[in-house]
């Protein structure tokens, strides 16, 4: 006899509280980088919970792990997840909330005594942040053969550390081939990341797309002298051109406007010194907009400051592509099925694109995807001070709940 399956908020809350103890930092985040003990640690736990709901586990040799609850039918599952992976000053919901909450679709299936006609997944994916190596969105890359499993392993943490031999070492690097669970339709849940839905007092986000991303690294090599003795036309100051760069970006976005955004997150000088002009400057520019026309004129009118202002000031520059994704658009049929469903349970929906990478954006290559968003407290993310409501949680777990059941009957 089945049943009305139901979200257990309480479960759902707990098993957040849990997941983020491991790694810790202060303020209530954590800090669990790709293929550290800590993400073992993590890993591990989830597998765990993964196994106490009876799902079949694959890891596949780049390290993502599927948990796969059996249908009425063999054959391509539905499926969800995200990742459980973090920045260094993370916060407990980014990634994490989605996976738990598929695991709290399948607790809630269980009690109803519901199977589902075809089978569900629940997938948590590697190195999704990018925090210590690159590209992001690295394990869901490679399942959608976007990626070269020798590229990923061969990728370095800043240490010179690399991918392959970190995966090894926590005993992730599993037996399955990417791809091999490919999936019928693919729903992430996450966190908004941004302040949208909060402003307008909405509950769920209907996610239509995923902005183009653009992420390099430039070096630039000048020549260290006094600051005092040295003749402003006199120098080759590698601080120079990174500092303007910076200002640079800010006003490419101002003057092009609409969705373009531009940051330099990274910015290391060397020597590092008060009294010296810098002889290196290190660099990084991230670079997002929905449109990939606009995304690339952007990044011309970066790359062509950059050189100019790197000749007239008598400086080399190295330049190195970290990440380049283009943008994505989700299936319109699976954005109206999450908003009519959301709907259907009296909550609030906006149709918005996402300012961050995801999983899905690389899902997409491969099935129908679609993604679910809800509030964050004041816009907050990658930020240990991250929050989402639990009522807000709990309503976009149910809405996963609804999607995932309604594509596993189909």
């Amino acid at each position: 006899m089945t049943t009305t399956p139901i979200i257990d908020g309480i479960h759902l809350h707990a098993r957040l509280a849990t997941l983020a103890a491991i790694g810790a930092i202060d303020g209530g985040g954590c800090a669990r980088l790709a293929l550290t003990d800590e993400d073992k640690a993590g890993r591990d736990l989830v597998v765990g919970w993964m196994r106490e709901l009876g799902l079949a586990i694959t890891i596949d040799a780049i390290g993502n792990v599927f948990g796969l609850r059996r249908g009425r039918l063999d054959g391509p599952p539905v499926m969800t997840g995200s990742h459980i992976d973090t920045v260094r000053t993370g916060g407990r919901f980014d990634g994490n909330y989605g996976v738990l909450a598929g695991l709290e679709v399948c607790r809630a299936l269980d009690a109803a005594g519901v199977v589902t006609r075809h089978p569900l997944c629940v997938a948590f994916f590697t190195n999704e942040e990018g925090a210590r190596f690159q590209p992001d969105m690295l394990g869901s890359l490679v399942h959608a053969g976007g990626l070269t499993l020798q590229e990923a392993y061969a990728a370095t943490d800043p240490d010179g550390v690399r991918l392959g031999d970190e995966l090894s070492r926590i005993g992730y690097r599993g037996p399955a081939a990417p791809g091999t669970v490919r999936p019928r339709a693919f729903v992430e849940l996450h966190i908004e990341q941004g302040p949208v839905l909060e402003e307008a007092g909405i509950t769920i986000g209907a996610v239509t797309g995923v902005q183009g991303i653009s992420w390099h690294e430039f070096i630039v090599s000048g020549v260290s002298a006094h600051a005092g003795t040295t003749p402003m036309r006199l120098r080759h100051d590698a601080g120079y051109v990174a500092g303007a760069t910076a200002t640079f970006v800010r006003q490419i976005t101002r003057d092009m406007g609409g969705a373009q955004v531009g940051t330099v997150g990274v910015s290391e000088l060397r020597p590092n010194l008060i009294n010296v002009i810098a002889n290196r400057a290190r660099f990084t520019v991230d670079l997002r907009n929905t449109d990939e026309l606009l995304l690339q004129q952007a990044e011309n009118h970066v790359f062509a400051f950059i050189d100019e202002t790197a000749l007239s000031e008598g400086v080399s520059i190295e330049k190195r592509r970290l990440a380049r994704f283009e943008p994505v658009d989700f299936d319109p049929a699976m954005i109206g099925r999450i908003e009519r469903l959301a709907q259907a349970r009296g909550l609030s929906t906006l149709r918005l694109p996402s300012g961050a990478g995801h999983d899905a954006q690389m899902m997409a290559r491969l099935c129908p995807t679609g993604m679910i968003f809800v509030p964050s407290a004041k816009g907050l993310s990658h930020n240990v001070a991250e929050y989402t409501a639990p009522a807000d949680l709990e309503a976009g777990a149910a809405v996963l709940l609804d999607v995932l059941l309604a594509l596993a009957e189909e």
